[in-house]
């Protein structure tokens, strides 16, 4: 650009240095001061922790912690901006938190603009809805053992899950032993559960979930988990070489059994061959029409077929979980790996059209009926878009027909085309395979 302004003014240029073959091949770089202040990391230091010590700017951390992270967060700026507005007013107003019973106040500074909200991390507060009885409830419907559970014991207990939201290892770590004796966090959970199914039987609400809590199962099951935990090297290193020779043993069974169903189609091709008849030309010629016309309609494939084939194949095959250790009965009821994302949804939508509850109970009954119900409604959405998809393929013969014989109308039958009563119409079915739209 200098070079451009002298020549417009007719100034003389400054001499351009001599380009030499050294200046291209000199291979000394040049000194960068800004480089040599830099800071180089400590040998044996992390880079994660030198990164602590400077920012982009090289400046040291702060002592106290703040907001100011980057531009735009919290109340502060990096560089400020001066302007002509007027800055607004702050003053150090009072608020208190809605969670609190004792009524404290707090202050923080406020703008003055700003209108007054509740406290925001108030929402946080959820309290649990602890059942309580009257004596005559408990006298008639909670009496148990006294040996057991006593009236005491069992106020004690909704007491201590009022105050620590059923933490039950925390409320068993606060029962009282001197006054109540020593209880497990076990024993716990299931008075507790039985008194709210009780109380809930009682009242009648429905709505809330009655929960059945074993006990002795829930002690055999640590146990279990105890024992899992506490094995040793070598009965690891023993576990797994059990497991090493079970999948050899279902490796050699399914290669016998891979070479018996291969000899029995040697055996019934070899019965095929023995009773087919010998071969005419009027055969032949038979024989290679009818491949014509199945290669013509292989050709041509209808949609409707498809959708016939998806229908057959619908539903969800959930395998059953084989391994060792300890599992969830929870995890039968997820989906296998091989549902598509289509199908997924779909029997999300099913389910809440249904108002089916997606998270049941996970009991062994619970489970299969549960399957079941998925699988159900996979093939009814599957039944649907295939009533669809024929409803469409009827429509598009109608007017191929109509189009190839002008002034003639094809009648379908009702029962063909409109769809029960107890079924969607066409625009609000659950597209799972991808039935064309007219």
């Amino acid at each position: 650009m200098s070079s451009d302004v002298r020549d417009i003014l007719e100034l003389e240029r400054p001499p351009t240095p001599e380009v030499t073959k050294e200046a291209l091949l000199s291979s000394k770089k040049k000194h960068n001061p800004e480089r040599a202040k830099a800071m180089k990391r400590p040998e044996g230091m992390h880079r994660e922790v030198f990164a602590l010590l400077y920012n982009d700017n090289k400046d040291a951390p702060p002592l106290l912690s703040t907001d100011t992270g980057g531009i735009g967060t919290g109340y502060k700026q990096v560089k400020a901006r001066l302007g002509m507005k007027k800055v607004r007013k702050w003053h150090w107003a009072p608020f208190s938190n809605p969670a609190r019973t004792d009524g404290a106040v707090f202050h923080h500074w406020k703008r003055l603009s700003d209108e007054a909200k509740a406290y925001p991390f108030a929402q946080f507060n959820k309290q649990l809805s602890i059942p309580t009885y009257t004596a005559a409830e408990y006298n008639t419907n909670l009496r148990t053992n006294q040996a057991k559970w006593s009236k005491p014991q069992t106020d004690h207990l909704m007491d201590l899950a009022k105050r620590f939201d059923l933490r039950f290892v925390v409320m068993a770590d606060r029962w009282d032993k001197e006054t109540h004796g020593l209880k497990s966090v076990e024993e716990l959970k299931e008075r507790y559960y039985e008194v709210t199914g009780i109380l809930s039987k009682i009242r009648g609400t429905p709505d809330k979930k009655v929960y059945v809590f074993d006990a002795e199962h829930e002690k055999k099951r640590k146990e279990q988990l105890k024992k899992l935990f506490e094995r040793t090297a070598k009965q690891i290193e023993e576990e797994q070489m059990l497991l090493n020779e079970l999948k050899k043993i279902e490796a050699r069974k399914k290669e016998r059994e891979r070479k018996t169903q291969d000899l029995q189609k040697l055996i019934s091709q070899a019965d095929q061959q023995g009773e087919v008849p010998q071969s005419t030309p009027s055969n032949r010629k038979q024989d290679k029409k009818l491949n014509k016309k199945k290669q013509q309609s292989q050709l041509r494939p209808s949609k409707v077929d498809s959708v016939v084939s998806a229908v057959e194949s619908a539903g969800i095959k959930f395998t059953d979980l084989r391994g060792t250790g300890v599992s969830l009965r929870s995890q039968k009821m997820k989906l296998p790996a091989n549902v598509g994302q289509k199908k997924a949804k779909a029997l999300e939508q099913a389910i809440q059209e249904f108002k089916v509850d997606p998270t049941p109970p996970p009991t062994e009954e619970i489970c299969l009926a549960f399957n079941e119900l998925r699988s159900d409604m996979v093939l009814l959405c599957e039944l649907r878009t295939a009533l669809a998809t024929c409803n469409f393929e009827l429509e598009s013969l109608k007017h191929q027909y109509e189009a190839v014989c002008p002034g003639k109308t094809l009648n379908i039958p009702a029962s063909l085309v409109t769809p029960p009563e107890d079924t969607k119409p066409a625009e609000n079915v659950i597209d799972v395979v991808g039935s064309p739209h007219p």
